[in-house]
């Protein structure tokens, strides 16, 4: 028998059923940077019995402004190992899956296969892999709150949460749900984003390892908020609780919407 006396606040706030439910759900989490990183701990802070977590990167230096795993002693070591050892230390009694490897197309499939989750939060900040994750988990069915874009942008008061189909003023989205449409998907995926402007000037080429070719300066608090959001939506959704979605306001006019109509596609980037 577990002692929960650790959960006694969130319980005031939930009550005994709300804290049933939460220990019996299983939500697996992708990518343990800066927004997966908290929003893993937010949840299991607040009674997730059951984690999946997912991430194949080591903790680089450049990661410590933002990331939970990375300190000046971490350097080179796994972020899923890492917050494997965090999240115990928080409930020694979490059942907790770690999967230290990058979720490929190819693994994605098998990642899905290994349990019936409760609930799905992407955190994957590269864009192929993040496509393959929300196709193949909408296709089955899965509740998923997905994280758009959290670089180039400092006011968490612009955060957002909407359907993903209804996610405006943010240039990531646009671009993923404008993907996602050519692979079948439709409405149903929880999306947070900002409606900031990006600061363009703060965009750097990479590499290009891990699907990932280029990104945006960062603040430490911004991917924080990103990955509190999105735990509050796991956490309210699991509690049947209200999450108030924003609608877009574009759609919204029927003088934009006209507009809207006639200009090109490649030109729906200013405005969304």
């Amino acid at each position: 028998m577990q002692d929960l006396t650790w959960l006694s606040r969130t319980q005031l706030l939930v009550g005994e059923n709300g804290i049933s439910q939460l220990q019996a759900a299983h939500v697996l989490i992708v990518g343990l940077g800066g927004v997966g990183s908290f929003a893993a701990e937010f949840l299991v802070r607040a009674g997730v019995g059951t984690l999946t977590i997912v991430d194949g990167d080591v903790v680089d230096p450049t990661n410590r402004n933002r990331q939970l795993p990375a300190l000046a002693t971490t350097h080179g070591q796994l972020k899923a190992t890492l917050m494997t050892e965090r999240l115990l230390a928080i409930n020694p009694e979490l059942n907790l899956t770690t999967i230290s490897e990058f979720l490929t197309p190819d693994k994605i499939e098998e990642v899905l296969s290994l349990a019936s989750y409760t609930y799905v939060m992407d955190c994957i900040d590269s864009v192929t892999p993040k496509l393959i994750l929300l196709a193949s988990a909408y296709k089955k069915g899965l509740p998923i709150v997905s994280s758009m874009g959290a670089g180039g942008k400092m006011d968490p008061t612009c955060l957002k949460v909407s359907d993903l189909f209804d996610t405006y003023q943010c240039g990531f989205a646009y671009y993923i749900r404008k993907r996602l449409r050519r692979l079948g998907v439709d409405r149903g995926i929880r999306a947070v984003f900002s409606t900031e402007e990006v600061q363009e000037d703060s965009l750097i080429m990479t590499d290009g390892s891990n699907f990932k070719r280029s990104a945006y300066g960062t603040i430490s608090y911004i991917p924080a908020a990103f990955g509190g959001v999105c735990a509050s939506v796991v956490l309210r959704e699991l509690l049947q609780r209200p999450v108030a979605l924003a609608q877009n306001p574009l759609i919204n006019s029927k003088k934009e919407t006209k507009r809207r109509n006639k200009i090109q596609p490649d030109e729906m980037k200013e405005i969304w």
